[in-house]
């Protein structure tokens, strides 16, 4: 049987994703796309239908799963209403506006008795970080010390808010840095770049967390690095280390240097996360079951939970303890 897939908002990711159901993800087709803009809807839906109520698109009867990609602000309510409607979901991040909404999120499931949230994190499905990840694992190197991460964009977009370093782009380093180490962190600290202009957002930022198995992350996050989008990142073990290769698959030998280009977003650098994302996705659904990769929706809450918490710490300049509770269920 194929699954009968509905996306939520027909922006860039939105767009992306129901070309991916259409003409990539294997199980599943394109049932609808819902979007405010009927024309913008229709440009990403092809020859399937167009909504522009998200909660008309959910209930129907010919969907069995959604994609949540509206604007961040609408993700908690869909989601919900997708579980209630016994819906499997991918949503884009942030889960939810805030972390308490993602508990509520968290807790609607449970009481689903279901496991039907996925929450977009796609660099788990990357393969330089599943490769990365596989070799840590692997145990030659031994026990995880510090991870190094980076990640600089070309320049940040005209929408983008100070906090958003945080919330959009750094929210991406906090799921993978648990994925990669498989444990939690206990606090975090935040150093900014000073400008003498006071009207100038701090950036970029260097982010320490410490983990519970007594790992320490540092990630650097520059939102105007000026040369092209460029995410990276480094273990240093015990007994070793491993780091991730160049972002281009080839580099030219030309006039005495060694070049390798970056792109100029997430877009291309990351666009067989998102295939490989989708489909394990619809493979899980199929198999009635949350793929063992996937960000949950527990996940999905400790992302934005340690992000609020590290926005508190750069405003307050000082180390931040993190208190999460306890998972249950």
């Amino acid at each position: 049987m194929s699954i009968g897939v509905g996306v939520i908002g027909a922006g860039v990711m939105g767009s992306d994703h129901a070309r991916l159901i259409r003409s990539h993800v294997s199980g599943a087709h394109l049932v609808a796309v819902a979007d405010a803009d009927p024309a913008r809807a229709r440009e990403a839906a092809g020859d399937a239908l167009v909504e522009t109520d998200p909660l008309k698109l959910i209930d129907s009867s010919d969907i069995q799963a959604v994609i949540i990609a509206s604007p961040d602000h609408t993700h908690g309510d869909f989601v919900l209403a997708a579980i209630h409607a016994g819906k499997h979901v991918l949503c884009e991040k942030p889960l939810a506006a805030t972390s308490e909404d993602c508990l509520r999120i968290v807790d609607a499931e449970r009481a689903a008795g279901r496991k039907l949230v996925h929450t977009g994190y796609m660099r788990r499905y990357d393969p330089t970080y599943r490769e990365l990840k596989a070799t840590l694992q692997a145990g030659a190197l031994g026990k995880i010390r510090i991870l190094h991460n980076q990640h600089r964009n070309r320049a940040a977009p005209d929408w983008f808010t100070a906090d958003m370093a945080v919330t959009n782009s750094f929210v991406h380093e906090i799921d993978i840095s648990r994925w990669l180490l498989g444990t939690e962190f206990k606090a975090v600290t935040v150093v900014a770049f000073t400008s003498d202009r006071s009207e100038a957002a701090a950036d970029p930022l260097l982010i320490t967390l410490e983990a519970e198995n007594g790992a320490i992350v540092s990630t650097e996050v520059f939102l105007n690095a000026g040369y092209g989008y460029h995410v990276h990142a480094e273990a240093v073990c015990e007994r070793g280390g491993a780091r991730m290769g160049q972002p281009a698959l080839t580099s030219v030998l030309y006039e005495g240097s060694d070049r390798a280009a970056f792109p100029a977003n997430w877009i291309p650098r990351f666009a067989d996360a998102y295939r490989l994302q989708d489909q394990a996705w619809v493979n899980a659904i199929h198999a009635g079951s949350l793929d063992d990769n996937a960000s949950s929706s527990w996940d999905g809450y400790m992302a934005s939970y340690i992000a609020e918490k590290t926005l508190e710490a750069l405003k307050t300049g000082r180390r931040t303890e993190l208190q999460v509770p306890q998972q249950s269920g």
